[in-house]
């Protein structure tokens, strides 16, 4: 009998350990389960594969008919190319030559050009189709650039400019007259800080403010309170969603290391709520309501644009629904919601997405927009949330500071737009604007599927993106026919167009014409030429054979 202890301690050992792990095994499980399918959702295993994809550039034949074109259709893409260079080099040539002797000197400029196109068409792009990175001015709805070229701005100013340049222009010269008396004096706050400190808290419907020097940090910060406060490790982003640059919200291309407190999870999925229901390390959820135009997907740019696949459709209601139940279970489980409204800022409601969507979150951040466009970021929070020390334990701090925080030009050109937003004469610039930017995406959508233009636009309210309708390795050329017309963008091209606020029905009715005008002289010019063979599961195919005969010289 005493040969058989030794076995069944052994066992029972076994079954304890094995009843240990069994449930981080089910929890692990159901993290898995809760990413989304795509790489996106995947930081590691697209990290993985952004280190395998090979560098390949097409020659000069292969580069017109890389999708099989018959040799007519390739000369005829490679003659329109070239004359849309002469024109380029034309009409905008001191831009160019600025831009060629500014890049050898700045970082940011190289990258831009870069991964403006699908990388295997970019040295022939940048060498004939290089645009200017500097303008000269801006009025209205447009701006000019260096060689006095008019363009009706789409750019958007990255989501700062909602209201137009002009109103930005105004709130900062205002603003600079009130701070000059006291002048660059940091550390002591003008006295305008305390109206804007209030007015943003009315805004947000949260208790206290911090200021940051941008919208990273200030998204930095709100998630560092979280931490401190619950104690807890992890925060929680959504597949695609952008959060500014810094290695926790970015734990995939472009960060050189992973983070470890970081799940990235499928936005409006029930498994996502089992996870933040079941999980004890969850200090905080980032959500950016830009994200309801493309959820789980990446923010889109033409450098992407390798097939037709990209997509995007928003539909407010059932966004709103997701919101209402992801804040109903934090608020269960005792995790910090933090809305993310950076970007979209005062676009879609005076009260911004909270007021949107009608839910309310435990911090808020804000960004440029919210300082007459100068640099700025802001955390709002609720009063336990944005303490930063402890009074029973003075060392425990959860420390933040920054140099040009409450910078007074900032602070005063703040006031300024603040003062104005809260004008009822100019809130009625909200009164019927989602109906204003539907009707103007329904009427340009109409107007391309009449010319029959493999062309569409999606819409949250005045941000857009634009998505084709059939198969093509060339979407991505659209960007420079716009730019003949006009029409500026920014990097990104196509992906994301940004209209102010102050377009006019006769504004938006040119920029409309200039569109479809380039779509048809883009199809004209064969780029959209395709055999009836062709898929977007064909292009892959193909680009993936293209990568594998790089990697291995063949």
């Amino acid at each position: 009998m005493d040969s058989s202890l030794p076995i069944l301690s052994l066992s029972a050992v076994a079954v304890a350990g094995a009843a240990a792990t069994l449930p981080r095994i089910k929890a692990r499980l159901e993290l898995s389960r809760a990413k989304h399918r795509s790489l996106s959702g995947h930081s590691k295993m697209s990290r993985r594969v952004a280190r395998l994809l090979p560098f390949y550039e097409f020659s000069a034949d292969k580069y017109f008919n890389a999708d099989g074109a018959p040799p007519e259709i390739a000369s005829q893409r490679k003659d329109a190319f070239f004359a849309l260079a002469k024109l380029y080099a034309e009409r905008f040539a001191k831009g160019r030559q600025m831009t060629a002797e500014a890049v050898t000197h700045i970082s940011d400029l190289q990258f831009t050009r870069a991964y403006r196109v699908p990388f295997q068409f970019s040295k022939l792009v940048q060498e004939n189709l290089g645009t200017s990175a500097f303008m000269a001015s801006s009025t209205g709805v447009t701006v000019t650039d260096v060689d006095g070229n008019l363009f009706y701005d789409l750019t958007g100013s990255y989501g700062v400019n909602i209201f137009g340049n002009d109103f930005y222009k105004e709130c900062i010269a205002e603003g600079e007259k009130r701070a000059e008396g006291l002048g660059p004096m940091l550390g002591f706050y003008h006295p305008v800080v305390a109206d804007n400190v209030r007015r943003i808290c009315d805004i947000s419907g949260l208790d206290e403010v911090s200021f940051h020097m941008s919208g990273t940090e200030a998204v930095m910060q709100a998630v560092r309170l979280a931490r401190y406060h619950t104690k807890r490790t992890h925060l929680v982003r959504f597949a695609g969603a952008y959060h500014g640059w810094w290695g926790d919200v970015q734990p995939g291309v472009g960060n050189p290391i992973s983070p470890h407190e970081t799940y990235t999870l499928a936005e409006m999925s029930e498994k996502t709520l089992h996870v933040l229901r079941t999980r004890r390390d969850i200090a905080c959820v980032l959500v950016n309501p830009l994200q309801a135009l493309h959820p789980n997907a990446n923010a889109p740019g033409d450098s992407a644009l390798v097939d037709s696949s990209r997509s995007a459709h928003f539909d407010r209601d059932a966004y709103t629904a997701w919101l209402k139940e992801l804040r109903q279970v934090c608020t269960e489980r005792g995790i910090v919601l933090i809305l993310d409204e950076v970007f979209l800022g005062f676009r879609i409601a005076a009260g911004g997405a909270q007021e949107y969507f009608g839910v309310r979150a435990d911090m808020v951040t804000y960004g440029k927009s919210l300082a007459g466009g100068l640099p700025i970021g802001v955390v709002c929070g609720t009063k336990e949330l944005m303490r930063r020390f402890r009074d029973d334990r003075p060392a425990d701090v959860c420390f933040a500071r920054g140099t040009f925080n409450s910078h007074p030009y900032v602070m005063t050109a703040m006031d300024e737009f603040l003062s104005r937003l809260a004008s009822p004469n100019f809130r009625s610039i909200y009164d019927g604007l989602e109906a204003t930017w539907n009707g103007r995406a329904e009427a340009l959508n109409a107007r391309l599927e009449q010319e029959n233009l493999p062309v569409r636009v999606a819409n949250m309210s005045s941000v857009w993106t634009v998505q084709y309708t059939e198969p093509s390795r060339y979407n991505w050329m659209l960007q420079y026919y716009l730019g003949a017309e006009g029409l500026a963008l920014s990097w990104v091209g196509t992906g994301r167009l940004i209209f102010s606020l102050n377009f006019t029905d006769g504004d938006f009715a040119e920029v409309e014409q200039r569109f479809v005008a380039a779509a048809q002289k883009m199809k004209r010019d064969g780029w959209w030429w395709h055999s009836p063979t062709l898929t977007n599961k064909a292009i892959r195919r193909q680009i993936l054979k293209e990568m594998i005969a790089s990697k291995f010289g063949r």
